[in-house]
């Protein structure tokens, strides 16, 4: 059973509500969520919404050294990465330099052969190629010794990131580039410091466009790319970034860009692009070129005007998107099959090798497996090299899986990350050892591996009406560090429940509380929450639920308020995250 919990933070609701016109749950979700400005975060476009680039360490520098190639002929060439992130990082610094100069390349690493970031391989193709200035987006901050050799033979480099600084003994080190606009450095003073790759280099075109006498708003139009690596990269939609994916959907849905329509109408989006959307239809199908062929095709997408090309790259960015499902719904099932049949199962840190499964799909799995047991977890396969193991770990909150892992940097060839999410490689010989080290050296405990939800406030389900889903979308967008609200009410009577959906694995409700009732359903784990209500009530009672029937069968239920469409008739729906 999950553990339910209640946010109560914000205790004086109802005069924030009052002084600022607003609904008290809305008041009550921003004052839990620790937003004190509550009129820029409703109004995430309003022209206060952006912050100054000049305000980035080295942002003159970087600004002056671009214009001053441009200005000189110079040839640029652009190194990004090979994640959606990487790709609009990429696509914000083509098109926010190609208004001013034609002399602009681009390169990609490919995972398999070059692994992340710039390296020495694309620095000697920049050398053969006659490249002036080089400029890293979404990567470059730890690669001290490959700037170095850039600079050791003529080039002039700039790095873009907003990947954490390395640090040795305290000591940051950043890379000896001509300039580092990354606002995670120590010294850099700008004021919010969540910025995706992509925010970044729009921040940086943005000041370009300023310097040479244009209105930072001049360059909106690269939001569209901008909106898809902030929400693709999971970074907090908090401040700047609010404005950069609420305008960005604007810039998207009335795109003129042949590629993105395309891969639009391809994925079947109907009635507009939303975060969803961005998050789990459009970005998988780009992040899958990064792992199954090259990156560059998502480039390329976004890049060509042949209608003709851009509908063969859309459909085989769409075919490689399906390739990687499976491939990613094999692994998983070997994944369970592993830990459910061997003593994997009991350890606190599950540390699992796959055979057979793409090594681009270990990260997928992992955070699958994660969420199915709430434990941090490790999927590793084969490399190329037959002794090497590659794998990605994704964590729970109460483990920072990167410093666990750290304690033991020695056992591997090659390891980085975050607190929840990370990448190493290993010799095969040395896994069993450190999967027993790194178990002996957990302090997690039961209660840990109980997935939490937090609740952001109880609300009878009764009292739901259009104008506050409409308040309760003044929200928007949703994701990391601003999820959907969750609200909680108890005691409410089933009177119709059934398994719908082609492969009946979505479970409908009707729902009365206090003589009204509303319609729910439930998505995620609905055969387990089935088999629960079965256990509860009894088969006769499910039955009778199943035709209409009330059997004085009643739950608590935690949920979001949403309008439902369908056939052009609207009703409001709560979508259902958990009952009991």
């Amino acid at each position: 059973m999950n553990k339910w919990l209640i946010n109560n933070r914000g205790n004086n609701f109802s005069e924030v509500s009052q002084r600022n016109n607003i609904h008290p749950l809305i008041a009550k979700i921003l004052l839990n969520r620790n937003i004190t400005d509550f009129q820029t975060f409703l109004n995430p476009i309003a022209e206060n919404s952006y912050h100054d680039p000049f305000l980035m360490k080295d942002m003159d520098k970087a600004v002056d050294i671009i214009i001053n190639a441009i200005e000189n002929d110079q040839n640029i060439r652009i190194v990004g990465d090979y994640d959606q992130d990487g790709n609009s990082s990429t696509m914000t610094l083509l098109d926010g330099l190609g208004y001013f100069t034609d002399k602009l390349s681009y390169d990609i690493p490919n995972r398999m052969t070059d692994g992340y970031g710039i390296s020495f391989n694309i620095i000697d193709k920049c050398i053969e190629d006659n490249i002036d200035l080089i400029i890293t987006c979404d990567n470059g901050i730890s690669a001290i010794e490959q700037c170095e050799y850039a600079k050791q033979n003529g080039l002039k480099i700039i790095v873009t990131d907003h990947h954490q600084t390395i640090k040795h003994d305290g000591k940051e080190i950043i890379p000896n580039a001509d300039a580092v606009i990354n606002p995670q450095q120590q010294s850099c003073k700008y004021p919010f410091k969540s910025l995706c790759g992509a925010g970044v280099c729009y921040k940086l075109i943005q000041a370009i466009n300023v310097k040479k006498g244009y209105g930072m708003l001049e360059c909106e139009n690269l939001l569209q790319y901008v909106a898809m690596g902030t929400v693709c990269d999971i970074v907090d939609l908090k401040d700047e970034n609010r404005y950069f994916v609420t305008k960005g959907l604007q810039e998207i849905n009335n795109t003129d860009n042949y590629g993105l329509k395309c891969l639009i109408e391809m994925t079947g989006i109907r009635n507009g692009v939303n975060v969803y959307s961005l998050g789990f239809i459009i970005g998988p199908c780009i992040n899958a070129a990064g792992r199954l062929d090259t990156a560059k095709l998502g480039v390329e997408l976004f890049r060509d005007e042949n209608m003709d090309n851009v509908e063969a790259y859309a459909k085989i960015l769409v075919d490689l998107n399906e390739k990687r499902k499976k491939l990613t719904e094999e692994g998983f099932n070997k994944a369970v099959e592993i830990i459910e049949n061997t003593e994997l199962i009991n350890d606190d840190i599950l540390i699992c090798n796959v055979e057979g499964i793409h090594e681009s799909v270990c990260g997928i799995i992992a955070g699958r497996i994660k969420e199915k047991y709430n434990k941090p977890t490790l999927i590793l396969t084969k490399s190329e090299n037959e002794n090497i193991l590659k794998g990605s770990g994704r964590s729970i909150s109460e483990y920072d899986i990167f410093k666990e892992f750290d304690e033991f940097r020695e056992m591997f060839v090659s390891f980085g990350g975050h607190p929840m999410a990370c990448g190493l490689s290993i010799e095969e010989d040395k896994l069993d050892e450190f999967r027993t080290k790194v178990n002996q050296n957990s302090k997690l405990t039961e209660e840990d591996f109980v997935k939490k939800i937090l609740i952001d406030s109880s609300f009878y389900v009764d009292k739901i009406d259009f104008d506050l889903i409409e308040e309760i979308d003044r929200l928007r967008p949703f994701g990391k560090d601003n999820p959907r609200p969750i609200l909680g009410d108890r005691d409410l009577e089933i009177i119709f429940a059934k398994m719908i959906g082609k492969n009946k694995n979505v479970l409908k409700l009707k729902l009365l509380k206090n003589n009204k009732t509303i319609d729910a359903i439930l998505f995620s784990e609905a055969i387990d929450k089935y088999n629960y209500l079965l256990e509860k009530f009894g088969e006769n009672v499910m039955s009778q639920l199943e035709n209409n029937i009330a059997c004085n069968a009643n739950i608590d239920i935690i949920y979001y308020p949403e309008i439902n469409d369908f056939n052009n008739v609207k009703n409001i729906q709560l979508n259902l995250i958990d009952l009991r």
